[in-house]
C-alpha cells in the first residue's frame, strides 16, 4: 500500500549545495534507524541551469571543486539520447552530479533536513562523478554505508563507516568497476560478512545479482552468481539487489529491482536460506510493486521504483523508493503476504 503521503520528498522541497547548481531529482533512498528516528540518506543529483543551444554538466575537481563543463547540443560527436548519460568524442560523462543528504522523521511520513549533519560528497579521483545510491546496513551499532562510486574509470562500490553520522572513515573501493547495487546483510552468518553485488558485462553474461562474503567488510570473495535476467519478464534487462536482507523464520528476504527492455522498473523478491545464504530458495515470478501512479510514470526516468532500504516492524515492511529518478516515496507491504507470492525453486 503506497503512502497517501507520497512524493514524500522531491526536488523543490530541498536547496541546492551550492549556488550555480539547482537540483534535477531526488533518487533512491538508504534506510535506517537512529536515535529513535527513521532516517534516510538519499541521492541528491544537480546540475547548472540550462540554456538554449548547450547541454552543462558539473564534474568533482581533485581539490573538491566543482568544475562545469558546456557543451553546444549540435555538435556531432555529442550523443544525448539518454537523459542520465552524455557521450562526447567518445567518453561518457552524467548529466547531474549526485551527492549523499540526511533526512529524518518521528513518524516516518514526514522528513525534514536536521542541521548539523555532513552532506556526504565525492572525495578523488574514483568519485569524481560523484556518488550515488546509498545501502546502509547497522551491525552491532556500527552502520556501514555501501555506495556506487563513479568515475571516468567507471562505476564501483565505495564503502564508508560511522557510529554517530558525523564522523566518518572511509575504506575507498571494497568492489572495483564495474560494479554496483551493494547490500551487506545486517548480521555475520557463521563468522562471515555477506553482501549482495551487481557486477555487469557489456560482451558475456549479464546485469545479474551475485553473493560475496568476507572475514572483515572491506576484503570480499567467494563470488557466487545468485540469479540472472529472465528473458520475456518483467526483470528481463537488468536486475540489481534492494536494501540489507531481511531475517525472516522462511529464509534472508530480499527485495531486489528489475528492469525490462524498455527500461521499466519493478520491484521483486528472492528467499535465500539462513544458514547458507548463496541457496536461493524462492524467487517472485510476478513483480510485488509496479510502476502504475503519475509520480512513478513521469519525471527525469519515467516508469520507475527503485529501493535501496526499508524499515521493518514485525510483519510490516515499510520500503522507500525513489519514483521515476525524481521523487523519495514510501509504501507498506505484510513480509508474510510478500513470502507467500515467491515460488519455490527447490
Amino acid at each position: 500500500m503506497r503512502f497517501a503521503e507520497n512524493p514524500l520528498l522531491s526536488p523543490s522541497d530541498l536547496n541546492p549545495s551550492q549556488e550555480g547548481l539547482e537540483i534535477a531529482c531526488l533518487l533512491n533512498p538508504g534506510v535506517f534507524r537512529y536515535q529513535g528516528k527513521i532516517w534516510l540518506i538519499v541521492r541528491v543529483a544537480e546540475r547548472p541551469p540550462q540554456r538554449e543551444g548547450f547541454i552543462s554538466f558539473p564534474i568533482l575537481k581533485p581539490e573538491g571543486s566543482i568544475a562545469i563543463i558546456e557543451l553546444p547540443t549540435g555538435d556531432p560527436t555529442l550523443d544525448l539520447s539518454d537523459p542520465r548519460v552524455i557521450n562526447y568524442q567518445g567518453a561518457d560523462y552524467l548529466t547531474t552530479l549526485s551527492h549523499l543528504r540526511l533526512f529524518c522523521s518521528d513518524d516516518g511520513v514526514h522528513f525534514s533536513e536536521p542541521k548539523g549533519y555532513p552532506k556526504l560528497v565525492g572525495d578523488g579521483d574514483l568519485e569524481a562523478y560523484g556518488i550515488e545510491d546509498c545501502r546502509v546496513a547497522q551491525i552491532k551499532g556500527r552502520y556501514y554505508l555501501t555506495y556506487t562510486a563513479v568515475s571516468s574509470n567507471g562505476v564501483g562500490v565505495g564503502l564508508r563507516t560511522t557510529g554517530d553520522w558525523l564522523h566518518f572513515e572511509k575504506h575507498g573501493l571494497i568492489l572495483p568497476p564495474h560494479n554496483k547495487d551493494c547490500a551487506i546483510f545486517e548480521e555475520q552468518i557463521n563468522g562471515y560478512y555477506y553482501a549482495l553485488h551487481r557486477p555487469s558485462s557489456v560482451e558475456l553474461g549479464g546485469n545479474y545479482i551475485w553473493l560475496a562474503r568476507s572475514p572483515d567488510s572491506l576484503h570480499w570473495g567467494g563470488h557466487k552468481l545468485l540469479a540472472t535476467t529472465r528473458k520475456g519478464s518483467w526483470d528481463s534487462a537488468r536486475i540489481g539487489g534492494g536494501g540489507a536482507p531481511v531475517k525472516t523464520e522462511a529464509g534472508w528476504l530480499c527485495i531486489y529491482h528489475g528492469a525490462d527492455s524498455q527500461n521499466r522498473y519493478c520491484l521483486g523478491a528472492l528467499l535465500l536460506d539462513l544458514q547458507d545464504p548463496y541457496k536461493v530458495l524462492a524467487r517472485s515470478m510476478e513483480p510485488i510493486m509496479t510502476p502504475t501512479t503519475a509520480y512513478e510514470l513521469n519525471g527525469f526516468l519515467g516508469q520507475v521504483v527503485f529501493t535501496n532500504g526499508h524499515v521493518v516492524e514485525g510483519d510490516k515492511l515499510t520500503i522507500y523508493y525513489g519514483a521515476a529518478d525524481m521523487f523519495v516515496c514510501a509504501a507498506q507491504f505484510s513480509i508474510r503476504e510478500v513470502l507467500a507470492q515467491l515460488t519455490s525453486l527447490q
